[in-house]
């Protein structure tokens, strides 16, 4: 492996776990925020879905600023106001507060998803995009593992506060970091002009361009369902099967280590079978895990093992579909990726703000909430990916 691949693998994979770490560090926490703030949890669950419609709304800025005015500004920028921020949530007196203080966390965090994206596809097309993604994600999907236990490590020594503390001194590096090391890849290329009128017709072009949605899609309604177990999982486990926070933490990082499997066997496959034919063959797979999950939960018969199993299968799927769909979707726009990879984000958060707050709303002390948007999402990849993939016979390539 050429040692340049692996560095920007490295820090690209690092930057993009900002935001996955944020969502997941403080999730253990959960019912302690509640207790201390006195509300049920349903409305300590409203401060992750502030956060998702941050990202969902603030990665449509990045992606133009970036293709305009290149990557690294907009990414220091972005990781300035996610360590004020994190600060921020970790003085807030109210819920509301810390829910406020979680959108504009939100907001900052987004820089490091869009642009670590772009950048990948500034570097490299084809299998070679996938491989550096699929790296990338191996970094990424650290931070499930990593995140829970942490959070969960510190909760049981200090108060919730301390994690928020630990993530602005995790952005603080991560700026550090890409200052020193990053190369500024919008250099290689010509960046756009035209200013916001560009960027607007640009965002149409993509909007329009029913391939790109649709391949967005697969990896979005994918994501949604991810979102609704990250809304639901802690409940679900800690509340409904009576696990520590600990031992919660342990599930979260098994579910993570088959996402891992998945995302860094895909690109042999790939080899194979070719991105468009890979999907095809994932989808199915996830869209039963998912519904054997509700269909298990609705019956009765869903023990801890048995959801345990369904999401180990749901989550390797993931690893397939997210990594391979998202190369798939940025392939044709090299010369928008930024402004691509900020619609990509926009497009799948909202969904994923949708699907959390969907757990939230519709929360009755049970898991069927949870478990029935991560069923209905399933079936998106599935329906798109036999609607949009068209492989012919013989065709390998994607």
């Amino acid at each position: 492996m050429r040692s340049d691949l692996a560095r920007n693998a490295l820090i690209l994979g690092l930057l993009s776990a900002v935001g996955p770490f944020t969502i997941d560090m403080y999730l253990p926490s959960f019912p302690d925020i509640a207790k201390e703030f006195g509300v049920p949890v349903g409305e300590v669950q409203m401060s992750l879905v502030s956060y998702f419609v941050a990202i969902a709304i603030g990665q449509a800025f990045y992606g133009p600023l970036a293709d305009m005015y290149g990557r690294k500004i907009p990414l220091f920028a972005g990781m300035l106001i996610f360590v004020l921020s994190s600060i921020g949530c970790s003085l807030a007196s109210d819920i509301p507060m810390l829910v406020a203080m979680r959108f504009l966390q939100g907001i900052g965090s987004c820089a490091s998803m869009v642009i670590p994206r772009a950048m990948v596809r500034d570097l490299h097309t084809g299998d070679e995009a996938v491989r550096l993604m699929s790296l990338m994600m191996l970094v990424f999907s650290v931070s499930p593992m990593l995140a829970p236990l942490a959070g969960g490590a510190l909760a049981s020594f200090v108060t919730w506060r301390a994690i928020f503390w630990v993530l602005a001194g995790i952005g603080l590096i991560g700026m550090v970091v890409a200052f020193l090391y990053l190369p500024e890849t919008g250099a290689k290329r010509v960046r756009s002009p035209g200013g916001l009128g560009r960027s607007m017709r640009s965002f149409r072009e993509l909007i329009v361009d029913g391939r790109f949605v649709g391949t967005v899609f697969i990896a979005g309604f994918a994501q949604a369902g991810m979102f609704a177990y990250l809304a639901g999982s802690s409940f679900l486990f800690i509340d409904v099967f009576g696990l520590s926070k600990t031992m919660y933490s342990v599930v979260f990082a098994t579910n993570a280590i088959f996402f891992i499997g998945g995302a860094q066997f895909n690109h042999i496959l790939i080899r194979r079978l070719g991105i468009a034919r890979l999907i095809r063959r994932t989808t199915p797979i996830f869209a039963l895990a998912g519904i054997a999950l509700l269909v298990l939960t609705a019956s009765g018969m869903a023990g801890f093992l048995a959801t345990w199993l369904c999401l180990i299968v749901w989550f390797g799927c993931l690893g397939f579909i997210i990594p391979t769909a998202t190369v798939l979707a940025l392939e044709p726009h090299g010369h928008q990726a930024g402004t691509a990879s900020a619609l990509m984000g926009t497009l799948q958060f909202a969904g994923g703000s949708v699907s959390s707050a969907l757990v939230s709303a519709l929360f009755n002390g049970t898991a069927i909430p949870m478990v029935g948007v991560i069923a209905l999402t399933s079936l998106g990849p599935l329906i798109l990916a036999y609607t949009l993939l068209r492989v012919p016979r013989g065709v390998v390539a994607a």
